[in-house]
């Protein structure tokens, strides 16, 4: 499968699938089983993953708004900073 091809896959991946497999893969990876070549490939698979978690979450995050209320008692709607 080509890279093309596997992020194509991704892209209909849940977040939440996505981040099981990235699991399974860490946890193979620290385990020592498996011959040099399937490590590696599970690595680069492993940080495709990884890069789909982190914009799934991104996108999560830019739809997230905050909901305040002024002393007046209006409310109203701002960005959500997640540093704050």
């Amino acid at each position: 499968m080509s890279q093309n091809e596997a992020v194509s896959d991704l892209n209909d991946t849940s977040f939440e699938a996505a981040l099981t497999e990235l699991e399974k893969i860490v946890r193979a990876l620290e385990s020592g089983s498996g011959d040099l070549e399937t490590s590696i490939e599970a690595y680069e698979k492993g940080m495709r993953l990884k890069q789909h978690c982190e914009t799934k979450l991104k996108e999560a995050q830019a739809k997230i708004e905050k909901i305040t209320i002024s002393p007046e008692g209006a409310t109203a709607t701002e960005d959500f900073d997640m540093e704050s």
